[in-house]
């Protein structure tokens, strides 16, 4: 970063110090961390030395403290593989249930965009569909920050809320379901090619809020992969161009996944299967009435206080399912 001219290449330069930034948050606690423990060790010794009583009891609250500490650190350790470190792709899309599922998919949205502003992610829409009465039909986000991929493909699946129907006139209470997929984001020159003559490329007017030109324009861009039925589209941006590239960008993402889960059956299980977007593939159950629970069902990690779980407090379900899956790959090891 030193270098003259290291700012020149401006996306080149933000690639790095976002890598450098995902480093630190690394190494720099492991550091930190490191050095209190040598600190309460001196003053442990000088403690036991002097038979200081009060000291000893308040060194054992801060050894409970650092303790805390370091399973934290030992949870990012779970996220040790190379692509969980990366920018990613987040989509959400509604499934059986109609009205309700769109409702339920805003209201994921919303949820992971608290869990985003907790954990300082920055994110951007990139194409939206928004439902026939309410909600969304399906969303797609770029989400930026250390171990954004890591920590979001815990997410993927299938998602269910039980609660009483704020669209039924008889109060009655309904099921909904809802997809959370998850790809990391890749660099330019990621391993892949694409033959051109394997792409449809159409294009449309972006829909939704976003001025004369968005909605004049056909800027909005859909690509199909046409080998493998992968379909990516985007309309964030005003320019047609951008968002081609934007689009370009996830196809490479979503195609290298696919690549990988040939050739590897561990990334297979990074990236997921959700099946269908119904009953029996859920990976957690959201039930507002009659009760208040939110269970993962791979875990078995469950909590009553839904409100603060739809408010972004996700780590609890996150830390269980990194601690789940390294006790998986270590049986199949």
């Amino acid at each position: 970063m030193a270098q003259p001219g290291f700012w020149d290449n401006q996306d080149k330069a933000q690639q790095i110090t976002s890598q450098l930034s995902a480093l630190k948050s690394v190494v720099e606690p492991v550091e930190e961390l490191t050095r209190e423990v040598d600190d309460l060790a001196e003053l442990f010794e000088l403690a036991a030395e002097e038979a200081d009583e009060e000291e000893l009891s308040q060194l054992e609250d801060d050894v409970e403290v650092l303790t805390q500490r370091c399973e934290r650190i030992e949870l990012q350790g779970l996220l040790s593989r190379p692509e969980d470190m990366r920018n990613c792709f987040v989509s959400i899309h509604a499934g059986a249930g109609g009205t309700e599922s769109c409702d339920w998919a805003n209201m994921l949205l919303r949820m992971y965009t608290r869990f985003f502003d907790a954990n300082r992610f920055k994110y951007e829409e990139l194409d939206i569909t928004p439902g026939e009465e309410a909600g969304i039909r399906s969303i797609t986000l770029r989400v930026m920050g250390p171990f954004a991929f890591g920590k979001l493909s815990c997410e993927v699946g299938v998602h269910r809320l039980v609660r009483i129907s704020p669209f039924d006139s008889q109060s009655r209470r309904h099921t909904s379901f809802a997809a959370v997929d998850c790809i990391p984001e890749f660099d330019e020159d990621i391993a892949i090619e694409i033959n051109e003559d394997d792409l449809r490329i159409d294009t449309y007017r972006a829909g939704g809020a976003g001025g004369q030109h968005v909605n004049k324009v056909s800027s909005a861009v859909r690509i199909t992969h046409l080998p493998t039925g992968v379909v990516v589209q985007c309309q964030n941006e005003r320019s047609q161009h951008k968002n081609k590239a934007q689009a370009m960008k996830v196809l490479k993402s979503r195609l290298y996944m696919l690549e990988q889960q040939k050739r590897d059956a561990a990334v297979a299980k990074l990236y997921g299967d959700k099946g269908e977007i119904a009953w029996g593939n859920q990976i957690r159950s959201y039930v507002m009435q009659p009760y208040q629970m939110v269970k993962d069902h791979r875990t078995e990690h469950q909590t009553g206080n839904v409100e603060a779980v739809m408010d972004g407090d996700l780590d609890g379900f996150i830390e269980s399912y990194l601690r789940h899956r390294a006790k998986a790959g270590l049986k199949e090891a």
